[in-house]
């Protein structure tokens, strides 16, 4: 697999209104944000809410995503997992689908001690999907596990052949830079930032990772491509369209906004699972409100 450059959205899980998975809206998903022109899919991560599915589950919307994409773009799946047999079949599960990567957020709810309790877990869930890349997930605001990457780096490729790189989700860019220069730029260091993306290609990443892709993504497009022509106040003013939306979704919660404003672009995921909550039709009136005053309707849906 190359490189990937550019616009990775971490897709919903579509369920219907029973909870239960809505596996036909998964078409019609992958259609609309390759017609937007992502670069890749990132499948089962925290906006997928992979943690809040069972391992059959994941298994059924990694199928379904690699099933609808069908080789237009590389699909990451993330099989991260508190049980690590657990994480090892969804790892050999998403390579015989036909995945084309994998990535994983270390187990977490016992403390790991040391960097190197975390390289073998990390160097377990690989092993099981040997035969393609794997990219570590790195998100301590959420895990906990918070030890250098750089140092991750240096000493887990030999333990770890197919590493590829890490998604990283950490707001440190000058540790995020470190990584990304190591050894020639051997890594894929993929920022999971969106608020902050401008910053990370400044810092030199090449490709993100991010829940607002999804009905922005022509936003971030523009963002990346007039960085690339020197235009860095034109991408100031991108990026503070960024900004400002995203500080709104948070405003709402976060993942129930992003779900709503799926939405609201005509593109319903249905509800979320708990502990997330949903939006009443109130707040989603108001959230609508909220962001036709910003202009997202005018700005992120379209390249600048």
């Amino acid at each position: 697999m190359d490189r990937i450059k550019g616009i990775i959205p971490a897709v919903f899980t579509p369920f219907n209104g029973d909870g239960e998975l809505d596996i036909q809206k998964i078409q019609v998903l992958s259609d609309f944000l390759i017609k937007d022109g992502v670069s890749a899919f990132y499948v089962c991560g925290s906006t997928g809410e992979g943690p809040l599915m069972t391992t059959p589950e994941r298994q059924k919307v990694a199928g379904a995503y690699i099933d609808a994409v069908n080789g237009r773009k590389p699909v990451i799946v993330q099989v991260g997992h508190n049980s690590i047999k657990d994480a090892r079949i969804l790892s050999d599960h998403a390579a015989r689908a036909g995945a084309d990567a994998i990535s994983a957020v270390p187990p977490h709810y016992f403390k790991l001690e040391s960097l190197n309790t975390l390289i073998d877990c990390m160097a377990e869930i690989a092993a099981a999907a040997s035969e393609i890349p794997f990219y570590y997930y790195h998100i301590p605001q959420i895990t906990g596990v918070d030890f250098d990457m750089l140092e991750f780096l240096e000493q887990s490729h030999q333990k770890i052949p197919n590493l590829r790189g890490i998604k990283y989700s950490k707001l440190n860019i000058f540790e995020m830079q470190a990584c990304i220069e190591i050894e020639n730029r051997k890594f894929e260091i993929f920022f999971g930032s969106d608020e902050m993306m401008l910053s990370g290609l400044v810092a030199g990443i090449e490709g993100a990772v991010g829940s607002t892709f999804n009905f922005a993504a022509p936003l971030y497009t523009s963002i990346i491509n007039t960085f690339k022509k020197n235009d860095l106040k034109k991408a100031r003013e991108l990026q503070y369209k960024a900004v400002q939306m995203t500080r709104l979704l948070y405003k709402y919660g976060g993942q129930p906004a992003f779900k709503a404003t799926m939405q609201l672009i005509g593109m319903d995921c249905g509800p979320n699972r708990l502990p997330h909550r949903n939006l009443d039709p109130d707040e989603v009136n108001s959230l609508m409100n909220d962001l036709q005053t910003i202009g997202f309707f005018d700005w992120a849906r379209h390249e600048s």
